[in-house]
């Protein structure tokens, strides 16, 4: 007898743009004035230190007619000049933590300098600095500067989108660009606080990859969409460089809780970053690169289904059994609800771009590489086991099968 097949459904996407604070119960109210409140107390105490505001200016993007331009602006020691204070970020993983409890400076007046034109604007209350400045600039990279008062002047790359650009990349970061190998309620705290990127490592492949998704169409362009803060910014960057990753630009988080929400919900980041890019360039096509570890296919399925043509790949990064079980399990497969579309599934880069080959979207190479035989069933099933020994309160719900 045939076995049936399982229909897809569509998960419960949050709405795009809720309205603040409509749903939000006296509790969460609550949390959120006590954390803003908390920062206020920061800043005031940081101001009497004698502490100055810095900006930290992170990878912006725009077309012919506008930029969007992204930068933090917090309180930090005078005596620091901006690159000395983001190389003390970079270069010590124990003061690394300085660039998370700098108190940030909520709703500080910034001046956005672009194309000889000088546009004010505000940080939000978390200091962020997420605006878009109409202005004309040529196709490649450009630079803005931005101003505080009281503050250094920081530059920013922003890269222009050409109108005549067809196809773009939206990756992952956590367990796509670099591997967490830990359970999802610490990925957080570890991206936050361990800031040196010599503790990470990269999966395996995947620069690789993106260099040559980004190189098969000149002015292909990259955006890295995570949830992680805005805090880790110049440590992905940082990385990134390091391991020959593709630049461009990043679409992450703040810090804390919302009008309606006690944790930010990562899957609604993901979901308005993906929509967002969608309606900044209505003509590219994308390719979508994740991790199976629950999320990335669904919202990139719902993407596919809410902008139909607009996706030419999928490709995902299958987690290890034992990275899977850190992750909270897998997310369920979704390719058959996007026809059309094709989907690679694979360990590492390698893998993905051998899929991808096959279906067309890159270019077979002219010598491909010799692939390393792979028996690890074992080894991998003792590595589960240690972990569920480790990390009980993890793990508990995860089925126990570690092989189909």
């Amino acid at each position: 007898m045939a076995r049936r097949r399982k229909s897809y459904r569509f998960p419960s996407i949050p709405r795009r743009k809720p309205a603040a604070g409509s749903d939000a119960s006296p509790p969460e109210q609550l949390a959120t004035l006590g954390y803003y409140s908390f920062q206020k107390r920061r800043r005031q105490r940081a101001r009497r230190r004698g502490d100055t505001p810095r900006i930290l200016s992170f990878t912006g993007y725009g077309s012919r007619r506008w930029v969007q331009v992204f930068s933090r602006v917090l309180l930090s020691k005078p005596e620091w000049s901006e690159a000395e204070y983001v190389t003390q970020i970079l270069r010590d993983g124990v003061r690394g933590w300085q660039n998370f409890v700098s108190p940030p400076i909520a709703y500080a007046p910034v001046v956005i300098e672009v194309n000889g034109e000088r546009h004010r604007v505000r940080a939000d209350r978390n200091g962020v600095v997420d605006a878009r400045v109409e202005t004309e600039l040529t196709p490649g990279w450009a630079t803005v500067t931005l101003h505080v008062e009281g503050a250094e002047s920081s530059s920013q790359d922003v890269l222009i989108i050409d109108d005549t650009a067809t196809n773009a990349i939206i990756c992952d970061v956590d367990d796509t660009v670099w591997v967490t190998a830990l359970p999802r309620p610490l990925t957080a705290a570890w991206n936050s606080f361990l800031l040196d990127e010599h503790a990470r490592r990269p999966v395996a492949g995947m620069p690789v990859m993106l260099n040559r998704l980004a190189e098969k169409d000149a002015g292909t362009p990259v955006f890295y969409v995570s949830t992680g803060p805005w805090n880790v910014a110049h440590t992905l960057t940082r990385f990134m460089t390091r391991h020959l990753f593709p630049l461009g630009p990043m679409l992450l988080t703040s810090w804390g809780p919302t009008e309606d929400r006690w944790f930010r919900s990562g899957l609604a980041h993901k979901v308005n970053a993906l929509a967002r890019l969608a309606d900044d360039f209505p003509q590219l096509t994308w390719t979508l690169i994740g991790d199976d570890g629950q999320h990335d296919p669904e919202i990139y399925t719902h993407f596919a289904h809410h902008h139909p043509g607009q996706v030419d790949a999928i490709a995902i990064r299958q987690l290890s059994a034992a990275e899977a079980l850190l992750a909270g399990g897998r997310a369920e497969e979704t390719q058959r609800a996007t026809p059309g579309i094709s989907w690679a599934y694979g360990p590492d880069g390698a893998a993905l771009s051998f899929q991808l080959e096959n279906s067309g979207i890159l270019p077979p190479r002219e010598h491909p590489p010799l692939a390393w035989p792979q028996s690890v069933t074992a080894e991998e099933q003792l590595t589960v086991a240690e972990l569920r020994a480790d990390y009980p309160q993890f793990t508990q719900d995860i089925p126990h099968h570690t092989q189909e």
